[in-house]
């Protein structure tokens, strides 16, 4: 492949990303949208595909992801922070110890190189970690499967176990119109996408073009109530052209990696999800608040779904969900960075 013309290879590489990706979606599967084209990129890139996503594509991909995260935090968490501190912060701490944890072990045991293992286990919004890991020299290509296997397993354990509980006929997802008429916080997304990109670059923060964008997105969001026009196919253009960053710097060697590793990344998701469920019984019990509450406020990551699944039903608190949620994403991007820094000095020892 190495041999075809760039125009070649980008055709090679758009036609199966479509084609999977839509099969992905029919399925079910979240995500689809970017792992499609992450597949169909990991399959150029171990045949030789020497394209590349150029960086400013790249960087207002992350922007636009900025934005995205920005939508998603609301200014009702303080007032529930503020009510449930003790419990919330507390099975936030113990979520991120769990998986600090399981990644020092995978590390220690040499399954995975460097601060990889701590980026692919933190529990937080997936696209968010994958980016911060690539700015701390964490291999991006292996937290990207850590992260995104752990969003479908999670995704489908979180909606066979609200199968138990409610009315899963009412979990149906809502038609997407891919192309609607422009908001009028389109522009202002855009903009916010470009210009935080700057910002971080001049603040030389990690992932600049991601944080900077959350950053400026999240101050207009909660301090003047914007909420930002992202339409579907904005999202997802922005998904594909992350994938294929990721997926176009797999190499042979990468690969037959992380196919190795797979069976204790696998042990690691599991180990992290059942803590995670006993830390929701424990909430439940010691709140006295609805089960299934508890169970998707500790569920370790898969925001977008968790959100949905707790929407459905009218016995789910999802103020409570989503403040837990949100706030262990917080404390996981602001943690990160210093935290990985201890963790590459102790492995560097």
């Amino acid at each position: 492949m190495s041999r075809a013309k760039p125009a070649t290879q980008w055709a090679i590489i758009l036609i199966p990303s479509a084609i999977v990706a839509i099969v992905l979606e029919l399925a079910g599967i979240p995500a689809a949208l970017l792992i499609g084209p992450m597949l169909a990129a990991i399959a150029a890139g171990v045949s030789g595909a020497t394209v590349r996503v150029p960086r400013p594509a790249f960087g207002m991909a992350q922007g636009v992801i900025g934005c995205l995260i920005a939508n998603s935090i609301s200014a009702d968490i303080f007032g529930l922070l503020y009510r449930h501190w003790l419990p919330i912060l507390s099975a936030v701490m113990a979520t991120l110890a769990a998986s600090a944890f399981l990644g020092w072990l995978i590390s220690r045991w040499r399954i995975l190189p460097g601060t990889t293992a701590l980026w692919g286990t933190a529990p937080g919004a997936a696209a968010a970690m994958v980016l911060m890991a690539g700015a701390f020299g964490a291999d991006q290509r292996l937290v990207a499967v850590m992260q995104y296997l752990r969003v479908i397993i999670i995704s489908v354990s979180a909606s066979l176990v609200a199968s138990l509980w409610i009315d899963t006929s009412k979990m149906a997802a809502p038609d997407v119109i891919w192309f609607p008429a422009p908001g009028p916080t389109l522009l202002a997304a855009l903009a916010v996408a470009a210009v935080g990109s700057k910002l971080g670059q001049l603040l030389r923060l990690p992932s600049p073009f991601f944080l900077g964008a959350l950053i400026i997105g999240m101050a207009l969001h909660l301090g003047a109530g914007l909420v930002f026009d992202l339409p579907p196919w904005l999202l997802g253009i922005s998904y594909a052209l992350i994938g294929w960053h990721i997926g176009l710097g797999f190499t042979r060697q990468a690969l037959h990696h992380a196919m190795r590793a797979m069976p204790q990344i696998l042990a690691s998701i599991a180990m992290l999800l059942a803590f995670c469920a006993a830390l929701g019984w424990l909430m439940s019990r010691a709140l006295g608040i609805d089960p299934m509450t508890a169970y998707l406020a500790t569920s370790p990551g898969a925001m977008e779904t968790i959100a949905i699944i707790a929407a459905a039903t009218d016995n789910v608190d999802v103020a409570f969900v989503m403040a837990l949620q949100t706030t262990r994403f917080m404390i996981v991007l602001l943690a990160g960075p210093p935290l990985t820094r201890l963790f590459a000095r102790r492995v560097a020892t």
